[in-house]
């Protein structure tokens, strides 16, 4: 069980099953004191971190080498209440084995497609766009959920 806990003007504390702690916050102009990040952000964070794990995995059991892994995700919100995510963009940046280039997007499909539950979930209602690309090179697009 996760519980959320208030903690004083804006923030709030969460602790997951698995014991760990995140501090959420609004910014100053909103009444917070900017001690946490915010809750859409760490939808975000989440998404990263659900696909990354995935692509890890599906890298390592096809045996592809990689020497570094990071995404970079944007997002643009509906303009009205509850702003939920009507776009997000994702891109994958690997570094390693140029001849694995089809089975680097073979894994990014595989995550977004099929194994990465945040990106289901988000894709309900919201476009999300992927570029992927191997050693500073773009080598291929996805997208999929719901048009902006």
């Amino acid at each position: 069980m996760t519980t959320v806990a208030f903690r004083g003007s804006m923030a709030f504390e969460g602790i997951t099953d698995s014991g760990h702690h995140v501090w959420m916050d609004a910014a100053s102009e909103v009444g917070g004191e900017n001690r946490g990040v915010r809750p859409m952000e760490l939808v975000l964070v989440a998404l990263g971190g659900c696909t990354g794990m995935d692509v890890v995995s599906i890298l390592n059991k096809m045996r592809v080498p990689y020497t570094a892994f990071d995404m970079e995700i944007s997002a643009s919100r509906a303009p009205e209440h509850p702003k939920v995510y009507q776009e997000i963009r994702l891109v994958y940046r690997i570094e390693g084995d140029a001849s694995a280039r089809d089975k680097v997007v073979r894994a990014v499909q595989l995550s977004q497609e099929r194994y990465c539950s945040v990106s289901a979930m988000l894709a309900n209602s919201a476009a999300i766009n992927v570029e992927i690309c191997l050693n500073g090179v773009t080598i291929g697009h996805l997208g999929h959920g719901q048009p902006a």
